[in-house]
């Protein structure tokens, strides 16, 4: 929606959202408990790679990249538009993990090559 009225300040901090909620709902789903500092969420995005891939770090810092996006206003617009074609396919992993009976075992492959 912020991308599409050229809003990229606002885009790039939904982005960097959507990534940090993925995360967040795997550690509640499988841990049972909430991430509540940004130390946390980065230490836990390896145990989501461990899960996934090692693709989930990479895909991790390029959203932490809009979140600095969002006060430093440096991205282009393509960069935005990678970044959140990648953390879509984060989340999309992530909600079909979450959708497996058990308690967020492995997942299918990684969409990345």
């Amino acid at each position: 929606e912020e991308l599409g009225r050229g809003d990229l300040r606002q885009a790039s901090e939904k982005v960097w959202g959507a990534c940090a909620l993925a995360i967040k709902a795997h550690a509640l789903h499988r841990r049972g408990r909430r991430i509540e500092s940004h130390a946390e969420l980065w230490a836990y995005k390896n145990e989501v790679a461990k899960v996934l891939g090692d693709w989930v770090r990479a895909v991790f810092r390029q959203a932490d990249s809009m979140h600095r996006n969002f006060y430093e206003n440096l991205a282009t617009r393509e960069d935005v538009e990678d970044a959140l074609q990648e953390v879509e396919k984060l989340v999309e992993t992530i909600e079909r993990l979450l959708k497996q009976p058990g308690k967020g075992g492995k997942a299918p492959a990684s969409p990345q090559p």
